[in-house]
C-alpha cells in the first residue's frame, strides 16, 4: 500500500469513502454541443439563435429548464413540448460532436479509483445521456452509479441523489464530497449535509459568489490531490 492509499485510510471513522461528481461543467465540457442542440431546437420553432454564452448561462437544472430559458417567458407549453422533443433528438445524435473530457480527468478519477475511493455522477441531464456521454468519454467504468435528471422523482437541488449515493456505499456525510461548477451543485450539497468542493473552470463558477463551496479547485488534477490527502 502506497504513503497516499495508507494516509487515506488512517481515520477510519471519517476518511473519505464517496465522491460524487456533476456532469457538465465539472467533468466534461459539452458547452457547444448544447447550444447548438438549443439553437437548433429554436430554428425549428423558426426563432433565430441565441448566442453561446447565453445559453451556457441557462445549463444547470435539467432539460425542461433549459428549454424553457431558451424560449423566454412568452413560449406556450406547445412551443415548450415541441422545442423538447426536438432538442432531445438532436442532442442525442449530437452530443459527442464537440463535447470533451476536461484536461487530466481520466488521469485524475483513475488515481482516485486506485485509492479505493468509491466514485459516482449526479447530474440532472437525462442519465441515458450522461450513461453514454461517460461511456463514449471511456470513463463509465471508473464510476460505481451514474444518475442522471430522471433517475429521482426530484433533480439537484433536492438532496435525495446524493442520500441514496451515501446510503447505497454506505458511507457517512462525513465520508462523502459532492464536487461541482455551480450553485445548484453547492446547494445539493447543502441540502444533504455533505461537504462540497468547486471548480472554477466550468459553466458558472460566477454562481459561487452567492454559495460558496467548502474548497475551489482550478483542475481535476487540484480535485484528485484534494481527496488523497483529506
Amino acid at each position: 500500500m502506497d504513503a497516499v492509499s495508507d494516509a487515506i485510510r488512517k481515520d477510519k471513522g471519517h476518511s473519505l469513502k464517496l465522491l460524487i461528481f456533476d456532469l457538465d461543467g465539472t467533468l466534461i465540457d459539452s458547452r457547444l454541443d448544447l447550444a447548438n442542440s438549443v439553437n437548433a431546437a429554436r430554428l425549428h420553432l423558426d426563432m433565430p439563435p441565441l448566442p453561446n454564452e447565453t445559453v451556457y448561462s441557462y445549463v444547470g437544472n435539467g432539460v425542461d429548464a433549459l428549454i424553457k430559458r431558451s424560449l423566454g417567458n412568452g413560449a406556450s407549453e406547445r412551443e415548450l413540448a415541441r422545442a423538447k422533443e426536438f432538442f432531445l433528438d438532436y442532442y442525442r445524435a449530437h452530443m459527442l460532436d464537440f463535447t470533451t473530457l476536461y484536461p487530466a480527468t481520466t488521469e485524475s478519477l483513475q488515481r482516485l479509483a486506485a485509492a479505493g475511493i468509491q466514485l459516482a455522477i449526479l447530474t440532472n441531464k437525462p442519465v441515458r445521456f450522461s450513461t453514454a456521454i461517460a461511456e463514449g468519454l471511456g470513463i463509465a467504468p471508473l464510476f460505481r452509479y451514474i444518475y442522471g435528471g430522471n433517475s429521482f422523482e426530484q433533480k439537484k437541488p433536492n438532496p435525495i441523489g446524493i442520500e441514496t449515493l451515501c446510503k447505497e456505499i454506505g458511507a457517512s456525510r462525513e465520508q462523502c464530497v459532492m464536487i461541482g461548477d455551480s450553485a445548484v451543485d453547492v446547494q445539493t450539497a447543502r441540502n444533504a449535509g455533505v461537504p462540497v468542493w468547486g471548480v472554477s473552470y466550468g459553466f458558472q463558477p460566477e454562481s459561487f459568489a452567492l454559495h460558496p463551496p467548502d474548497w475551489l479547485g482550478h483542475s481535476m488534477s487540484e480535485v484528485a490531490d484534494k481527496a488523497l490527502v483529506r
